[in-house]
């Protein structure tokens, strides 16, 4: 699903019309990035939390030559599912 047929959805489920849809959408996953860029986990219970962690400086191998090089550390974005999210996809 894209960006646009999910406030497309979210539209007809609370009947904003589709511009308004469109910018709850863009201010809620702008909200989210912001909180993660200062450091906030974003708990939306039932559905997930999303939260950023240091993942680890690595050595890397590439597969054509065998060369081995560093990976630097960096930040990703982790998501943990929630236990209504959970249930809903067992069925």
């Amino acid at each position: 699903m894209t960006k646009a047929e999910f406030a497309e959805r979210i539209g007809k489920a609370t009947g904003l019309a589709p511009r308004k849809s469109g910018q709850a959408v863009d201010a809620i996953i702008d909200e989210i990035a912001q909180a993660l860029k200062k450091g906030v986990d974003v708990a939306l219970i039932g559905f997930g939390t999303f939260r950023v962690v240091r993942r680890a400086a690595r050595i890397g191998r590439n597969p054509n030559t065998g060369e081995k090089f560093r990976i630097a550390s960096r930040k990703v974005v982790v998501f943990k599912q929630g236990s209504d999210l959970k249930a809903t996809l067992k069925r």
